[in-house]
């Protein structure tokens, strides 16, 4: 497991998906594999090398919602440090969810207002 509290995952969240993928496709050479549980079609996985390195959510069911990026730290037990945060002043923005292949995950407001996934990461049969 990636070490408590460091950035484990990151997200483009966006409503122009095409031209992310242009744009980091061409100045980076990513590769996108798309990816996506809910089988909506609204999520695609940044390859580098051929390894998964971060994510691109399609935002366009969402109105308002503003593009820019999202990080998840890593967690050893996500409803216990909830619960921690929670009694620190932090405030849980939607109910704790999995992800199958990727982990148990919370969405939180820290008591600054800043907005943070923390994630325990699923665990991988080694490659």
């Amino acid at each position: 497991m990636a070490k408590q509290g460091t950035v484990v995952w990151s997200e483009l969240m966006t409503t122009e998906v095409q031209k992310a993928k242009d744009f980091y496709g061409k100045t980076l050479g990513l590769s996108f594999q798309g990816f996506d549980p809910s089988g909506e079609g609204k999520y695609w996985v940044a390859m580098a090398g051929g390894e998964s390195a971060w994510g691109l959510m399609d935002m366009t069911s969402r109105p308002g919602s503003p593009t820019g990026w999202f990080t998840y730290l890593a967690v050893d037990d996500v409803d216990a440090r909830v619960a921690a945060a929670e009694a620190a002043g932090g405030k849980l923005m939607v109910p704790v969810f999995e992800v199958p292949m990727v982990g148990r995950i919370a969405i939180l407001e820290d008591p600054t207002g800043a907005v943070i996934g923390w994630m325990k990461p699923a665990d991988r049969p080694p490659a």
